[in-house]
């Protein structure tokens, strides 16, 4: 199985003391965020978990865990982007995401780790040029400790039109150029550039288009073969999300472009009804649950990876 932690907010760096108590633990509690009664338990071991699955800003805080957690299978993507605060108010500078990131490579493997370069948006600030620039930098940096980046244009959600009415969509042409250029660069640093839900059509211009998290991804930084049954991906590419625990409206970043809270103050409220030692990553049992529990069992196939 793998247990995705990062599609609904970001684990590591807000949740870490949480996470590791379920670690501890040996399960978790999730609600449906859209029938709330409606909770399922899952175990957590590693005889059902194959890998867990990170996606954050901030790795830092669970960072002095990594020993902890090696009995799993991990898969990392660290978020960097050349946003200011007025994008992204909690996210640490760029200097300090970057030395995170590779801290965390050499701890984890360079197999396990992946940059996101997303989404991109574009203003009067971060122009086409401002990317490539920022990027290429970025790049140089990171080169050696990864071997992808992530890339995808801003995704105009009615809760990013609502929060940040002010960013537009990045017109085809725009894609085109900074598609072009980022494959230029990505191959000067031995960094494969991939589309995350994105036209298609990108991959004439050198974007690999066949999937952020597929299988193939999860095989080489687990170094074994998995046997992932037929799940429909939530979006129309290869990928295998697997199960997320995390909460929508409880991020802290609280980024302008943020597609998983609706609003600061639904966040903050959010925060606050947070315990590190509930089995709920918010709040606790409500009089209405009815909890179930989840179909676990392990994908791995007992073969070695070609990688």
């Amino acid at each position: 199985m793998i247990l995705q932690t990062g599609m609904r907010t970001d684990i590591p760096a807000f949740y870490s003391e949480w996470f590791m108590n379920r670690i501890r633990e040996g399960y978790v509690f999730v609600r449906n965020p859209y029938h709330m009664e409606q909770v399922t338990r899952y175990e957590i071991n590693p005889e059902v978990i194959d890998l867990i699955a990170f996606c954050s800003k901030n790795p830092s805080p669970m960072m002095p865990h990594i020993e902890r957690l090696k009995e799993y299978g991990q898969y990392w993507f660290v978020t960097i982007t050349p946003y200011g605060k007025e994008l992204e108010p909690n996210v640490p500078s760029k200097a300090d995401v970057i030395k995170y990131f590779k801290k965390l490579s050499d701890m984890v493997g360079i197999h396990s780790m992946g940059w996101r370069y997303d989404p991109i948006l574009i203003n009067s600030k971060y122009t086409v040029n401002y990317h490539i620039t920022a990027f290429e930098r970025m790049a140089k940096q990171l080169s050696g400790y990864t071997e992808t980046c992530i890339i995808s244009f801003v995704d105009l959600y009615e809760k990013v039109k609502i929060n940040a009415p002010e960013i537009l969509a990045v017109a085809i042409e725009e894609q085109i150029t900074i598609a072009k250029a980022f494959s230029e660069i990505g191959k000067s640093y031995a960094i494969t550039i991939k589309g995350c839900h994105e036209n298609k059509e990108l991959a004439r211009y050198g974007i690999d288009m066949s999937g952020c998290l597929n299988q193939a991804v999860y095989e080489k930084a687990l170094g074994i073969s998995l046997n992932l049954p037929k799940k429909k991906s939530q979006r129309d590419c290869n990928c295998f999300f697997g199960t997320d625990i995390g909460a929508y409206n409880s991020c802290g970043h609280f980024c302008r472009y943020c597609y998983a809270n609706a609003n600061v103050q639904s966040v903050k409220r959010n925060m606050m009804h947070h315990n590190p030692n509930s089995p709920f990553l918010i709040g606790g049992s409500l009089p209405n649950d009815k909890i179930c529990n989840a179909h676990q069992y392990s994908y791995a196939d007992g073969q070695l990876s070609l990688f």
